[in-house]
């Protein structure tokens, strides 16, 4: 199947160049001509206009700067977008997600929104995932043309799950890197190399995971047992880190989070119970 590529970015370029590596003919086009050079060399088709791009192909692909943007190019082309598939990978919020989707509909366009979890260099591996939402029937149609790209994961009908899950899933990965990187300065502070940590660092990941799969169904049941390590404990361990962290002249104000979390969670007599119980005090902006 034919694709077209709107924006040649980093990332709209190697979405480009996956789709050409996997075969499929492919029209770019971008507001700044020259960066579709590369495309055009692998074998790209270069369209003259965003227009000309749209008429080519069934399934238009759009990674842009923002959603502003995306609106602004596909203003002229919406008439040709009609009984098309547009799928939109440029990073935005839900909201914005599902007003372009009602946008879509109002225009008689199949609409799909997603999210890219990977960096360019990513793109084209099955192992990475990007996420889709919005019409099933559309994705369904063109879910072999987007495994070009990568493992294509359908999340559901409302076309702002794919941004939402996208927006929670990288505030896991910054909490994740911030307290790797408190373990690297930790344990480099007594010259333990971060070569050497990291991976046991990241074996520990998988036990981190076991313990994500053990609390979610207490979040959804609002039960949350302490029979594996309580607040209290918990407490007690973090107290710890942030000792450590302060007697080698780090900043403690991470660990000094968690440690504000947990304390919170048992001033409001939840020391016995699971470390899921916490979700209690994000959810009350900050109050448990």
């Amino acid at each position: 199947m034919s694709v077209t590529v709107l924006g040649l970015g980093q990332m709209g370029t190697a979405l480009a160049d996956a789709f050409l590596a996997a075969g499929h003919p492919t029209t770019v086009w971008n507001r700044s001509a020259g960066k579709a050079d590369g495309p055009v060399e692998r074998g790209a088709a270069l369209a003259g206009s965003a227009a000309e791009a749209v008429a080519a192909s069934p399934l238009v692909v759009v990674c842009l700067s923002t959603y502003d943007v995306v609106r602004e190019v596909l203003a002229e082309s919406a008439g040709t977008l009609r009984g098309r598939t547009l799928v939109n990978l440029t990073s935005g919020s839900p909201e914005q997600a599902r007003e372009t989707a009602a946008w879509a509909a109002g225009h008689g366009i199949d609409y799909v929104d997603g999210a890219i979890m990977s960096t360019p260099p990513g793109i084209g591996n099955s192992a990475v995932m990007l996420l889709y939402s919005g019409s099933p029937a559309a994705f369904a149609a063109h879910e072999g043309t987007l495994r070009s790209l990568g493992d294509a994961v359908h999340l559901g009908d409302d076309a702002g799950t794919a941004s939402l899950y996208d927006t929670a899933l990288l505030g896991m990965m910054w909490a994740t890197l911030g307290g790797w990187l408190q373990g690297v300065a930790l344990t480099g502070a007594d010259g333990i190399a971060a070569t050497a940590f990291t991976p046991v660092a990241v074996r520990w990941l998988t036990a981190v995971s076991g313990f994500m799969s053990t609390y979610a169904p207490q979040i959804d049941a609002g039960a949350y047992p302490g029979d594996d390590a309580t607040l209290d404990v918990h407490l007690a361990s973090v107290e710890h880190l942030v000792h450590a962290s302060a007697a080698r002249g780090l900043d403690v104000e991470l660990p000094g989070l968690f440690k504000a979390f947990m304390e919170q969670g048992i001033a409001a007599g939840h020391g016995g119970d699971s470390y899921a119980r916490l979700i209690d005090v994000v959810r009350n902006g900050g109050r448990a």
